[in-house]
C-alpha cells in the first residue's frame, strides 16, 4: 500500500470514503483508513440500504426499540444518527487539525422530499440538531426546488454537501445558494467562518448513458468511438473552471475576508463502471486544489494498490473537454439533456432505495418483535 491519499492531499483534494457501515468502527477499519489519510466520509440511501438490509449489525439496536418505536423513517433515523455520530467522533481529530476544512460526515435528507423546498429545509435542520455533531454535513439534491434549502440551510448554519449534481449549470446554482446563504447570514451579523460546504459533481453515469448512446449509433455503423469514455471528465473540468470563477471573482472576496470557507467541489459516483476503461480515470485525471472525491473501498483500494498521482490534472485540456462536448452536440447527443435526465433518474432511484431500506428495516424489525413475543 502506497501513500496516495496523502499525495493527493498535498495536492490539495481531500479523498472521502463513499460507503458506511456499522462494522467498520468497532473493526477499526475506518481508522484504519484515517490514519493513511482519509479525510472524511459520505454516505447516500443506497448505502444505508446494502448496510441496514443484510446481515445482523443492526439487530441489537432494533430489538431495543422493540415496543418504543414503530416508524420505519423514524427507525432508520436512529439508526443512522448513531453511525453518522460514530463517524463523526472517529473523524473529529481530522476536523480539528485542518480547522474544519475536513473531517465531515454525510447524512441525506429522505431523496422523497426532493422537490419539497420546505420539508427539504426542516428535514435538514433536524437532522442536524440530531446528530449533534460540528461536522456532520447534511446532504441536500441540487434540484431547483431545493435551491431555496441550501440557502436557507446555510443561512442557518448547518454545513451542506449538495448532491446529485451533473451539468456546470447545476453546479453554479447549487454554489450561488451557498453564496446568498453566506450573504444572509453575514448581513444577520452571524459569524460564516465555522460553515463548511461541497458541491457533489457524479462524474460515471453520464459516461455511462453517453457511452450508451455511441453505442447504438456505432452498431449503426457510425464512426464515434472516439468520443466514448471522455464526456464524464470532461465535464468536471468545465465545472472546475466555474468553480474558479465564482469563488476567485469579486460576489464571494467580501465573504472570504470574513473567513468563509470556499464550497468545495466534490467528484462523486468516481468508480468506474466499464471494465475497458482505466480503473482510477476518475481519481488521477481530476486532481486539483481544493476538491473532494469521494471514493467506495473498491477505488481506494485500487488508489492505494497502482494509483500515480499527479497535481493539478483537472487543468489539463481544458479546450479538448470544451471540443468533446462540441462535437457530441454536432452528432445530437446534448449533454445538457443528459444531465437533466440524470437527475431525474437520480432522485427516483435514491427513493426507490430509500423506500426499500424502509421496508427491510420493517420486516427485520418485525422478525424480531416476533422472536421476543416468542419467547
Amino acid at each position: 500500500m502506497g501513500n496516495q491519499l496523502r499525495e493527493l492531499s498535498a495536492a490539495g483534494q481531500s479523498v472521502w470514503l463513499d460507503n458506511i457501515k456499522r462494522s467498520m468502527f468497532a473493526t477499526g477499519e475506518l481508522q484504519k483508513l484515517v490514519d493513511q489519510g482519509l479525510r472524511g466520509q459520505t454516505s447516500n440511501p443506497t448505502i444505508f440500504e446494502h448496510a441496514i438490509g443484510a446481515g445482523t449489525d443492526y439487530d441489537a439496536q432494533l430489538k431495543n426499540l422493540i415496543g418504543s418505536e414503530h416508524d420505519a423513517q423514524n427507525l432508520f433515523e436512529a439508526l443512522a444518527i448513531q453511525d453518522i455520530r460514530s463517524a463523526c467522533d472517529v473523524f473529529a481529530p481530522v476536523y480539528k487539525s485542518t480547522s474544519g476544512l475536513d473531517g465531515y460526515v454525510s447524512l441525506e435528507v429522505s431523496p422523497t422530499l426532493a422537490h419539497d423546498t420546505k420539508a427539504t429545509t426542516d428535514a435538514a435542520l433536524r437532522l442536524w440538531k440530531a446528530v449533534d455533531r460540528p461536522n456532520v454535513m447534511i446532504k441536500i439534491p441540487g434540484t431547483p426546488e431545493c435551491l431555496a434549502s441550501i440557502r436557507a440551510s446555510i443561512a442557518a448554519g448547518v454545513n451542506i454537501n449538495v448532491t446529485l449534481l451533473f451539468s456546470v449549470d447545476q453546479y453554479a446554482a447549487a454554489a450561488n445558494a451557498y453564496i446568498e446563504g453566506l450573504e444572509d447570514r453575514a448581513k444577520a451579523g452571524q459569524p460564516i467562518d465555522g460553515i463548511a460546504s461541497v458541491a457533489s459533481v457524479f462524474v460515471s453515469r453520464i459516461d455511462t448513458m453517453i457511452d450508451k448512446m455511441l453505442d447504438e449509433r456505432i452498431a449503426k455503423g457510425e464512426k464515434l468511438d472516439d468520443l466514448k469514455g471522455k464526456a464524464g471528465i470532461a465535464n468536471l473540468k468545465l465545472t472546475y473552471a466555474k468553480f474558479e470563477e465564482l469563488f476567485g471573482g469579486a460576489r464571494f472576496a467580501p465573504l472570504k475576508a470574513k473567513g468563509a470557507k470556499v464550497q468545495r467541489p466534490l467528484w462523486a459516483s468516481t468508480s468506474t463502471k466499464n471494465p475497458k476503461y482505466d480503473d482510477l480515470m476518475y481519481v488521477v485525471d481530476v486532481v486539483g486544489a481544493d476538491t473532494v472525491n469521494t471514493m467506495p473501498p473498491a477505488t481506494i483500494d485500487a488508489l492505494l494498490d497502482h494509483g500515480v498521482i499527479k497535481p493539478d490534472t483537472i487543468h489539463q485540456d481544458v479546450a479538448g473537454g470544451k471540443a468533446l462536448i462540441a462535437a457530441l452536440d454536432a452528432k445530437g447527443i446534448s449533454l445538457h439533456d443528459v444531465t437533466e435526465q440524470l437527475v431525474a433518474d437520480g432522485v427516483k432511484s435514491f427513493a426507490q432505495s430509500f423506500k426499500e431500506m424502509l421496508d427491510a428495516i420493517t420486516a427485520k424489525h418485525e422478525a424480531l418483535a416476533s422472536k421476543v413475543e416468542a419467547k
